[in-house]
This record gives structure tokens, C-alpha cells and sequence, in this order.
């Protein structure tokens, strides 16, 4: 599929796709040769080019090494465009906006957790909602949930889910300040109004992690992790049918107002940033990523409970990032300072040290990246540089990427096999359902290892931690 497209190496882990035709800039994947060819099995390659044709784009457009096919822009594509003369695209931003990553640390090792671990599960499977269409614990009414679209984790902690230093750690202080929940739709206000609080399902997932490899020991006691063996989760959730519902609103919308006619795929449907209509979509996309972000904050309240019921132990977060997101930042652009919409979909921010976006308490060091496996392999912390500023706008991989799809899933792997498998390595699961496990069976992803390994090599996120899986908690 992608073998047909014009690609030149041009480094160890650079590939580039040269300016003909339509394309407006270069198209530059950052991949292995491993990798790439995983890349060239679909259309990652042809979409990635499709994105260097749209309007205002800046510098190149970006494959990063978890790249794979996704709704008009690749999942791990990043493009950035000119503030006056851009545009801004749904699907450059992807349906589940800021599905994302929220790590946490505890004052627990793997030998004390072990001790309590299936009742841990449990009692967290109990607490936390999860499964397809599965609704949350609290009841709210329609103008509480649009305070939590205009707060995000700031309503949360207010609401006594969790306290003050957990949305400091979080991208966005928690909450992105231009959402406007008037942009958001009536039927999304509905889809979102049972899900507030619930993880949901497909690849979102609850994870309890032991250190098992600590790369850059001043950097990760910045961050929190002390030793190897010390229990760390991850909640990997995000805005649920709000999200989704926002950028199905905004396509047809978009549809209507300009037409496809003139772009190279139907999917990138997209609206000047300063149109009225692009800066509606804007509002209503913060609008669902505070629907994430404090989505992520009650979950963590939850935890919480869960485990103080079980085993006393203080739970503190490290960090939350975004990942499917458009963000108003500046960035250089041929030697000057410019103010740029940077599209991230499935893909992390990665600042180095000074950016006044990082958290007070790491800006000196850079900002926590987050880059989570599949259930069953490793996940890690990176830190970001001044170099993925330099080349990648601030970005990174966002996690191990599909190689096959969820149908192809179900036919190749059954439930109750794949959890038998993760017990071989003496990893606990629990689920509301068999196909869930099935669909997101380690073998359907990208080699983790591989992808960071390439991340790090090429200099856009550099290694701190690494994890490995002891219990997972699937929707």
C-alpha cells in the first residue's frame, strides 16, 4: 500500500517524502527500517504525504515511529500551520479527543503490592466504570457538565475528587482555557452526561506497573521514581462519546460550509483557523478535552479509595499529557519565533527545559513523557528536549501503534487465551468482556521497545524509566 510512494533515507532513523505536486512541504518519517516497513503495510506513507498538501502548513509534515493509518492524518502524525493563513482539521486531531495518559506513583514496592494484588483488581474493577457504552458513578446535571467542560480537573478536585497538586502535574494546568461549552452540540452534551468518570473501552486501559529499569537516575527521582520495584499506574482514558460527537459534529459542519472537493482525501476535512467555524471547533475541541482531563482526575480519586481500602499507600500523580489534540503554541519557523496551531494525533508533547508550559516543578528539567506498551509489554517515561522543538515541534510517539485491526484481532486471538498467556508472565487481567482482551492482544501492536528506542535515538524524547505490567484493569 505504501510501497509506491517516493521515500529517501536521509538518517539513521530519518526518512523524507520530497516536495512534488501538491505538497506544500517535505513529509519527513522518523522510523527504523523495522518500523518503516510496518508503515508501508497500510496508508500511513500516502497520509502522511496528503497532510504536507493542506493550507498553511509549516516546515513538514510529521511521522513519527509509531505512526499507522488513521482517519485523515496518520495516528502518530504532527503537523503545525500558520496561525493567520492555516487551517485546523477533526481529523488531524482524531474522534477520542485527548485520549491521553495520566502516570501515577505510590510509596509501595512489588513485594508488598503482590501481597494484596487480586483484591486490589477487584476492588478497582468495582470502583472505577468500564466496558463499551458503560456509564460513570456520579450523576450530574447539564449545567454541571458544562462547568467540567470549561474547568476540567480544576471542577473535579472542587467536587472533592482528588486534591490541588494533581491537575498542577497535568498538560494545560488540567484544563485548556479557550473551551466554551455552547460550542458543544446538544447530542454531545447527552452521550457525555452517564460517562463522566468511566474508562470506557477498546485500547483504554488501567495499568499497575513495577519500575523495572531506571535509565537517568537524577531526572527520575525529579519525577518521583525512587527505585526499581516501586509500584507506578497508568489511566489511559479519554473524552468517550463527547469526543467523539464533537468531531462528528464539526465534520459535517465543515463539510457543508467548504466542501472536499479540493482536498486530496475526503478525511481531512478541515476550516480556516480563523474562520468562524474553525474557531468554533476549537472551543468545542478544549471543551471535550476538559470532559478528559477531568475524566482521568476522578478515576485517579477512585484509585485512590481502591488501594487505601486494601493497603494504606500515598498515590501521587507524576503527569498527564494529551494526546489527540490541536494546541496554539509557538515554535521556530525559518529562524523566527511564530505562533503555529500544532495538530498532535496520538502523539505526546515533548518540551525540553524552559518552556513556561512545563509544570514549575520539572521546567527546569523538561517536561514527562509518557509513552504506554500494550498490555503485556513495557511502557516508559521519557523527558522532552529542546531538540524535538528543533524538529518535531515539541513531539513524540504516543504509545506502541496497531500493526492489525481490531477485526483482524478477533479472528486470530481468543479472550481467555491471551489471559492465560499474560498469567505465563504473571500478569493479572480483568475485563468486562473476552473480545475486549482479544482486540488489544499484545501481538496487534508495534514493538514498544522498538518505537522508543527509535524516539530516543533520533532525539525527541529522551529515556528516564521503563515498566513492566503486573495488573491491568480493560474495559
Amino acid at each position: 500500500m505504501g510501497n509506491n510512494i517516493e521515500i529517501k533515507r536521509t538518517g539513521e532513523y530519518e526518512w523524507r517524502i520530497p516536495r512534488i505536486g501538491n505538497m506544500k512541504v517535505d513529509a519527513i518519517i522518523y522510523a527504523s527500517e523495522k518500523l518503516i516497513k510496518d508503515m508501508q503495510k497500510d496508508i500511513t506513507l500516502q497520509q502522511i504525504k496528503n497532510v504536507a498538501m493542506l493550507s498553511g502548513i509549516q516546515k513538514y509534515a510529521i511521522a513519527l515511529p509509531d505512526a499507522h493509518q488513521g482517519y485523515g492524518f496518520p495516528i502518530g502524525g504532527v503537523a503545525a500551520f500558520d496561525i493567520n493563513e492555516g487551517i485546523i482539521s477533526p481529523g488531524g486531531v482524531g474522534y477520542d479527543i485527548n485520549c491521553s495518559v495520566r502516570l501515577l506513583k505510590t510509596d509501595i514496592s512489588i513485594k508488598e503490592f503482590l501481597k494484596y494484588r487480586h483484591k486490589i483488581l477487584e476492588t478497582i474493577f468495582r470502583n472505577v466504570p468500564s466496558g463499551v457504552g458503560r456509564g460513570g458513578r456520579t450523576r450530574i446535571t447539564k449545567d454541571e457538565l458544562k462547568d467540567v467542560l470549561e474547568k476540567g480537573a480544576k471542577w473535579a478536585v472542587d467536587q472533592g475528587y482528588g486534591k490541588e497538586g494533581d491537575w498542577k502535574k497535568t498538560e494545560e494546568n488540567g484544563c485548556m482555557g479557550d473551551a466554551k461549552a455552547d460550542e458543544v452540540s446538544e447530542k454531545a452534551i447527552q452521550r457525555g452526561l452517564p460517562q463522566l468518570g468511566s474508562l470506557g473501552a477498546g485500547n483504554h486501559f488501567l495499568e499497575i506497573q513495577q519500575v523495572d529499569k531506571i535509565y537517568n537516575e537524577k531526572i527520575a527521582r525529579a519525577f518521583g521514581i525512587s527505585y526499581e520495584g516501586q509500584i507506578t499506574i497508568m489511566v489511559h482514558c479519554g473524552s468517550r462519546g463527547l469526543g467523539h460527537q464533537v468531531a462528528s459534529d464539526y465534520i459535517r459542519l465543515m463539510e457543508k460550509e467548504y466542501g472536499f472537493k479540493h482536498l486530496p482525501d475526503r478525511e481531512l476535512i478541515n476550516a480556516p483557523i480563523q474562520s468562524k467555524l474553525g474557531e468554533r471547533y476549537y472551543r468545542a475541541m478544549c471543551a471535550a478535552a476538559n470532559f478528559a482531563f477531568a475524566n482521568k482526575q476522578m478515576i485517579t480519586h477512585w484509585l485512590r479509595e481502591s488501594f487505601n481500602g486494601v493497603i494504606s499507600c500515598k498515590i501521587d500523580v507524576i503527569y498527564d499529557v494529551c494526546h489527540n489534540i490541536a494546541k496554539i503554541e509557538k515554535h521556530e519557523v525559518d529562524g523566527e519565533l511564530k505562533k503555529v496551531c500544532v495538530h498532535r494525533k496520538g502523539a505526546t508533547r515533548s518540551f525540553g527545559p524552559g518552556r513556561e508550559e512545563i509544570p514549575e516543578m520539572y521546567r527546569e528539567i523538561g517536561q514527562p513523557v509518557i509513552i504506554p506498551g500494550s498490555m503485556g509489554t513495557a511502557s516508559y517515561l521519557l523527558v522532552g528536549t529542546k531538540k524535538a522543538e528543533q524538529i518535531s515541534f515539541g513531539s513524540t510517539a504516543h504509545g506502541a501503534g496497531r500493526v492489525k485491526s481490531r477485526a483482524a484481532a478477533l479472528r486470530e486471538f481468543r479472550g481467555n487465551e491471551v489471559r492465560s498467556e499474560l498469567a505465563k508472565k504473571d500478569i493479572e487481567i480483568i475485563s468486562t468482556s473476552w473480545k475486549s482482551i482479544a482486540e488489544e492482544a499484545p501481538q496487534v501492536y508495534k514493538d514498544i521497545d522498538e518505537v522508543v528506542r527509535v524516539s530516543h535515538g533520533v532525539g525527541i524524547g529522551n529515556l528516564v524509566a521503563r515498566f513492566i505490567p503486573v495488573s491491568v484493569m480493560k474495559g
